[in-house]
């Protein structure tokens, strides 16, 4: 596609996510449509990372790398260490880049940040650009966050046994529903509060961009757009697995894994239509050892073929002699290409963690889920997917909190098993051309990001006019 030769080629922007895996994605995916659209884009990364990253394959898109308190293969202890040396350090560094540019052709007009970073709306005021928060999650577990910084989501022991908490716009949800957060911090303080900052400064942000679109959560997105002038522009998908206006858009282009792609395409090449369970959990959850046994021993009791990824530090939880075991049916790999994996047509079942990017990526191209949430937002994406889009089941845990190889078999058999699955595969192809609808020429992300794109150029500062 093109770039629209107008005035937006004068009008730059920096794109700043969070320096993990599953925030750079979708800023990413942003990042591409705004310079489809005309515009000057620069994703900023940062030392902690820069160095671990394959290089982009967008030339449309700049890379710009700043110091975050990190040399490059220096580690934080913790994350309460990373975030407290990042937010000390990357206000100036950022401020620097922003005045660096603002002596070239190409000052920045605005940066768009992630929105667990609020405090880099501070650093956009300061240097006098406008502020956009992006917002990784979905609007269901925002709506969620929200009433609980309110106070009108009450969890506690009264509130499990209630069993049900009704709020405005969402389905009725069950305590095992709620993101794990709303139950407290846990051992994860300092990811607590990076959950809950975005709302600090909600309404001094100048747009609000969500990775979903209308239809998707269609009450949700009403009911906040009744409180602030949010603007879907999801799913954040590589253009060719969805609209396909975006030349050589294939795969995100930034990664902090290395796929084994011909491994994985190879070996998917081999198998039969829709006869292959693809297994992952995303670049951060990480199973006990006895969930990791239960659901090796699961998947080959369901004697279907698997395609499994185990990241390097995980692999040793796997049981003795598994792989060898289970060579026949099953291919296990540290890291996938999962957009090339996903859209693969011998791949009939997703047993995902329902991290959110997932999830988009799942209901994009059209596979039906086994959903297995472990954290955070993914209980309320599971009980989405389950019970609101219905493209999938949700696995059951014992008294223990585990699922047992038992249920992950019921669970693949129950998917895989078209005659059973039929209506799950019918909604999991209505939700695919829906999200490319959403994204193509006209859809409703398209004009919400072709909104943006004019307002920016014709140098109108918010949303909120």
């Amino acid at each position: 596609m093109e770039k629209k030769q107008t005035a937006a080629t004068e009008s730059h922007v920096l794109v700043f996510p969070l320096p993990i895996q599953g925030h750079i994605n979708p800023m990413l995916q942003f990042s591409k449509r705004l310079a489809s659209k005309g515009l000057k884009v620069t994703l900023v990364t940062s030392t902690s990372i820069a160095h671990s990253m394959r290089a982009p394959h967008e030339s449309a898109i700049n890379v710009e790398t700043i110091f975050d308190g990190f040399q490059e293969g220096e580690r934080a202890a913790s994350p309460d260490e990373f975030l407290k040396r990042y937010k000390a350090t990357v206000p100036q560094s950022l401020a620097e880049l922003i005045e660096k540019h603002g002596s070239s052709p190409y000052p920045v007009k605005c940066i768009i940040y992630d929105s667990v970073l609020p405090w880099v709306l501070d650093v956009a005021r300061n240097t006098g650009i406008s502020g956009a928060s992006f917002f990784t999650q979905s609007c269901a577990v925002s709506v969620l966050y929200y009433h609980e910084i309110q106070g009108s989501l009450k969890v506690s022991s009264e509130a499990e046994a209630v069993g049900v908490v009704s709020l405005p716009s969402l389905p009725e949800l069950e305590f095992n529903d709620l993101p794990s957060f709303v139950n407290g911090a846990g051992s994860y303080p300092a990811i607590y509060d990076l959950v809950f900052s975005r709302f600090s400064n909600i309404d001094d942000a100048d747009w609000l961009f969500w990775n979903t679109f209308n239809g998707l959560e269609e009450e949700v997105v009403n009911w906040m757009a009744s409180k602030w002038p949010i603007k879907p522009i999801g799913p954040t998908i590589p253009s060719m697995f969805l609209d396909k206006r975006l030349e050589d858009d294939k795969e995100y282009g930034l990664s902090l894994f290395k796929p084994n792609s011909d491994a994985c395409m190879e070996w998917l090449d081999s198998k039969e239509p829709d006869s292959v369970v693809y297994v992952s959990f995303g670049s951060l959850a990480a199973l006990g050892e006895v969930q990791m046994a239960e659901l090796a021993w699961g998947l080959k009791r369901s004697n279907t073929s698997f395609l499994w990824v185990v990241r390097e530090p995980e692999k040793e939880k796997l049981p003795n002699n598994f792989i060898e075991e289970t060579k026949e049916m099953g291919l296990v790999v540290t890291w996938s290409p999962q957009l090339e994996v996903l859209a693969h047509k011998s791949v009939g079942c997703f047993i995902t963690h329902c991290g959110w990017n997932s999830t988009l990526e799942a209901l994009s191209l059209g596979v039906p889920m086994v959903a297995m949430p472990q954290w955070t937002d993914q209980p309320t994406n599971a009980k989405f997917v389950s019970d609101i889009w219905k493209v999938g089941i949700r696995v059951k845990v014992d008294e223990e909190g585990i699922v047992t190889q038992k249920e992950i078999e019921r669970c693949i058999r129950e998917v895989m098993e078209r005659e059973i699955s039929n209506e799950m595969v019918k909604n999991s192809e209505k939700w695919k051309k829906l999200a490319c609808m959403a994204v193509d020429d006209g859809g409703s992300s398209d004009k919400n990001i072709e909104e943006f794109v004019t307002k920016l150029v014709c140098n109108s500062n918010s949303f909120k006019e």
